[in-house]
């Protein structure tokens, strides 16, 4: 084994490896960030338990890419070197959960012979707010059984709220999990992972609430008399009572209360 050069020469050489891996990936250079790395490399994934060689990483390296040419990581720390080893910290934020969810993820790339020899990489997801746990537990499937990195769940989480500002599946109230899953382009249970273990809520929560969403944009835009009533099942609820609990839980109020208070708001507005 060749004795290694700890020296500045050393933390130079691994700072510029690393530079061109980070614009390379950042470019979604595929061919580029293959090239870079070693042919024994080992890259340790310990959020999904896995251990990766080269012949395993395109893919892996493929659906973790940036999806568009202006995509960056959001980096907590400045990337910091030790000889032949690079440190790098960053966050994810994850878009459609209660409260602000995101990984802090960090990286330790280590190069030899100009390449990159060995990566680990860790990742812990963080609530600020924690989400509600069932049944007083809360079980965690291993990601790894999943495939899915923190990049990867970052991904799942756009497209899943693109589709539903784009498409409006909730205004069908037989919309179910499976349709979801198939039409977002995941599998089932991935899409319940994301939704139960990392954004904190069941898929009849988050279908609730973009129902809802949508109702108070159209109560927005109604003339009085408000039938209320007639709104909920229009925006996809199928039953009163959902409705009902979603709404108070969500504004603090009941139906007739809200109306009410948009009434006054208007007639304010009338008669200044």
């Amino acid at each position: 084994m060749q004795a290694e050069d700890d020296g500045p020469l050393q933390t130079q050489a691994t700072g510029e490896t690393v530079m061109q891996y980070h614009l390379r990936w950042k470019h979604r250079d595929l061919d580029g960030v293959m090239a870079l790395y070693h042919p024994d490399i080992q890259y340790s994934d310990f959020f999904q338990n896995r251990v990766m060689g080269l012949d395993e990483l395109r893919e892996y390296v493929r659906n973790s890419m940036p999806r568009d040419p202006d995509e960056a990581l959001e980096h907590s720390d400045r990337i910091r070197l030790d000889g032949n080893t690079a440190f790098i910290q960053y966050r994810i934020t994850l878009r459609g959960g209660e409260g602000l969810v995101s990984f802090r993820a960090s990286e330790a790339i280590t190069v030899r012979d100009g390449l990159i020899w060995r990566v680990n990489e860790y990742a812990s997801l963080v609530h600020e707010q924690p989400p509600p746990k069932a049944n007083g537990t809360q079980q965690r499937p291993a990601a790894s059984r999943l495939g899915l990195s923190p990049r990867q769940l970052s991904f799942m989480a756009d497209d899943l709220q693109q589709y539903f500002q784009r498409q409006q599946p909730y205004l069908d109230p037989d919309l179910d999990l499976q349709r979801v899953a198939k039409e977002c382009g995941y599998s089932r249970n991935q899409i319940s992972y994301l939704l139960n273990q990392v954004l904190g809520q069941s898929f009849y929560r988050y279908v609730n609430q973009a129902r809802l969403q949508h109702l108070l944009a159209a109560l927005d835009q109604a003339t009085p008399p408000v039938r209320i009533d007639e709104l909920a099942f229009a925006a996809g609820f199928n039953s009163l009572s959902a409705f009902y609990s979603c709404f108070r839980q969500h504004t603090g109020q009941s139906p007739k209360a809200y109306v009410k208070q948009i009434s006054l708001r208007a007639r304010a507005q009338d008669n200044p």
